[in-house]
């Protein structure tokens, strides 16, 4: 993965069609005052604690091995589904060895036991979205964070989450990337004060969170959540579609930054060439570069 931050810009560009431009945020971003500051072990990932809400919470952070005081770099926020581990977080996004600051937030037990993001019918009575933005001042104030590139990505109920944070922290996260995304009705109201930049992956074959939605669970089907979202954005109203590889069919509506990449007959899973933690069949597509070029497309 090192270097997809830098690498094959045109490549990805041309093929996938990435390059869309981004309203400006309705606030000035929080300030870095990290900057100057040396970092422990670079090249490598740990695990951090700080204390939000009141409660203890654990994350995993990697920095980028040729790490510079004095530069500013870009944050990606990785969200676990539900019952998952930052840690097997981290190996199935692999945004770690890129040239970013990768976090991966740990979840915190649920009404089921098993860990869970804000938004879903299941999650712990915790604000993640606190949460989120205590973890991101904490990073700020000890690296050299650039404010204008933070980005949050997610699998499952972590990419419902991003959803949530689309909604709630339009105003201090550039741009969000759910993947399997479960969008539960207790996310509640979405009003993100700006245009959204928003990439979002999933499967057809996906019986976890169906594409065509769930309505005893109140879950909305995907293309009626891409077409709310449309409509939040005032993008144009009908998408353009192509399949850039076999079995994906990725679409965007113009006017805005909603990018939609339809894997045909997957399943509930991170889209990957490759075996991953997720399936040991492959897709025709790599979620992960994609979701990198992405963000590099937006700033706040």
């Amino acid at each position: 993965m090192s270097g997809l931050f830098r690498a094959g810009v045109a490549v990805l560009a041309a093929t996938f069609g990435l390059g869309v431009l981004a309203a400006p945020a309705s606030a000035e971003p929080v300030p870095t005052t990290g900057c100057g500051q040396a970092v422990a072990n670079p090249g490598t990932t740990t695990v951090e604690h700080l204390t939000s809400g009141g409660i203890d919470r654990e994350y995993r952070i990697y920095v980028p091995a040729r790490y510079h005081p004095h530069r500013q770099y870009p944050v990606v926020l990785s969200y676990h589904g539900h019952g998952r581990t930052a840690e097997y977080q981290e190996e199935l996004s692999g945004f770690s060895g890129s040239d970013v600051i990768a976090v991966y937030p740990q979840g915190v037990a649920g009404t089921d036991g098993k860990s869970a993001w804000t938004g879903a019918p299941y999650s712990a009575p915790v604000d993640d979205v606190q949460f989120t933005g205590d973890l991101l001042t904490s990073v700020q104030h000890r690296m050299c964070v650039d404010p204008t590139r933070i980005y949050a990505a997610g699998k499952s109920n972590g990419g419902g989450f991003v959803g949530v944070l689309a909604c709630r922290m339009a105003d201090r996260i550039a741009a969000f990337a759910p993947v399997s995304g479960a969008f539960y009705p207790q996310g509640g109201a979405c009003d993100p004060g700006r245009k959204v930049a928003l990439l979002d992956f999933h499967g057809t074959a996906d019986t976890t969170i169906p594409y065509s939605g769930n309505p005893a669970k109140g879950l909305p089907s995907i293309p009626d959540w891409l077409n709310g979202w449309a409509a939040r954005d005032r993008c144009f109203p009908y998408p353009v579609s192509v399949s850039p590889v076999p079995h994906v069919v990725k679409q965007w509506w113009p006017g805005c930054s909603l990018v939609h990449f339809r894997v045909e007959g997957a399943g509930h899973v991170w889209p990957s060439t490759r075996p991953n933690n997720d399936s040991d069949t492959p897709t025709t597509i790599d979620a992960t570069p994609v979701i990198l070029q992405f963000f590099k497309a937006h700033h706040l």
